[in-house]
């Protein structure tokens, strides 16, 4: 275990920003994940936890506590069935899923980040979400004070939300655990229209699995959405922002509030998302509120690729970032009467 002070935590974060941690321990065993967090607990010290980074905006003055690093290794294959230590790189997890044939993560290839993370946030791209092959999570407990195993539907698995984000505070995981699929080397049914069309093929159909990863990371890398140090664009967390999912009340006043704006004849995205319930597009409403690729004037600044990324052009601060931030929410809410949420994390800050 590596314990460091003063440590700095913007080089840990696929934003690179934020302020230094108070002490910043390194577990590489589950073992010294919870000897750290019940050493804080005890101490009654703050405690940040950090996987790969990538969901995570962390103020600038820092964290005054325990920032703990989990670098846990292990990934275990057998037959369909993946388990994975919460500290592994979620793409290499996912690359290896494919070289051996099995299918359900594909379409999540090139996310950045930790598998640890993958059920707090639900991760989900392209049609396919972790909740749909999530089985187990082993996690520790700090209420209870010991390690549980939780099934996928103690989880609470919702639309980028899960158990572990309504409970921050309580749960750290430590491994997960998957049900994949043997389809003779095919890919799940292809679901996202995007994909189809790039894999040209219709919705519901089955496709190589390299196939399938290898035109995901293409889509990815042309929104500045795979890792790249010498692409400011990916100098961000993907995704800032949520789409946001209304009430047939509020979907009719926000479709009367386009129609106003845009014209009568232009209708905004529209997916069913449960009973009473509507999703829309949050990179639409931003580009349509002129929030537009490449948006900004300062070091922080809407990416050139997709609207609905902010990023950190080289020199900028978290305030710079969340000031591009508030203007966003600021003028999609002016615009069309619907409050963007922020996908990632805020560490000392807040919109």
């Amino acid at each position: 275990m590596q314990v460091l002070h003063d440590a700095p935590l913007a080089p840990l974060t696929t934003f690179r920003l934020g302020g230094p941690a108070t002490r910043l321990i390194t577990a590489t065993t589950d073992a010294e994940v919870i000897e750290a967090v019940r050493e804080a607990d005890a101490a009654g010290t703050p405690l940040l936890v950090i996987g790969g980074g990538s969901n995570l905006v962390i103020g600038d003055k820092g964290f005054d506590g325990t920032a703990l690093r989990i670098a846990t290794r292990g990934v275990e294959l057998s037959g369909t069935t993946l388990e994975l230590a919460a500290g592994e790189v979620w793409t290499d997890a996912v690359a290896r899923t494919v070289e051996a044939g099995l299918a359900g993560i594909e379409c999540l290839s090139g996310i950045p980040g930790s598998a640890g993370a993958t059920p707090i946030q639900n991760v989900g791209a392209y049609g396919q979400e972790v909740s749909a092959t999530i089985t187990e999570v082993v996690a520790y407990d700090r209420t209870a004070g010991e390690t549980v195993t939780l099934t996928n539907a103690e989880c609470a698995f919702s639309y980028r939300h899960s158990r572990f984000k309504d409970e921050s505070e309580r749960y750290v995981v430590l491994r997960v655990r998957f049900e994949l699929e043997d389809a003779g080397g095919l890919s799940a049914p292809v679901k996202y229209a995007e994909t189809a069309r790039a894999l040209g093929v219709e919705a519901g159909d089955r496709v190589a699995l390299a196939t399938a990863r290898d035109t995901v990371l293409k889509l990815r890398a042309g929104k500045g959405m795979v890792l790249d140090p010498e692409d400011h664009d990916t100098w961000s967390a993907g995704s800032f922002f949520t789409n946001p999912i209304l009430t047939d009340t509020d979907f009719a006043a926000f479709r009367a509030r386009v129609r106003e704006r845009l014209g009568a004849d232009v209708e905004p995205p529209a997916y069913p998302a449960g009973e009473g319930r509507t999703k829309t597009s949050a990179a639409w409403l931003i580009d349509k509120a002129g929030f537009t690729k490449g948006y900004g004037a300062g070091p922080a600044r809407i990416s050139t690729k997709h609207t609905l990324a902010l990023t950190n052009r080289g020199g900028a601060t978290t305030e710079d970032l969340l000031a591009l931030a508030r203007e966003v929410v600021a003028g999609v809410r002016e615009a069309f009467g619907v409050t963007l949420v922020n996908e990632p994390v805020t560490v000392g800050v807040s919109l």
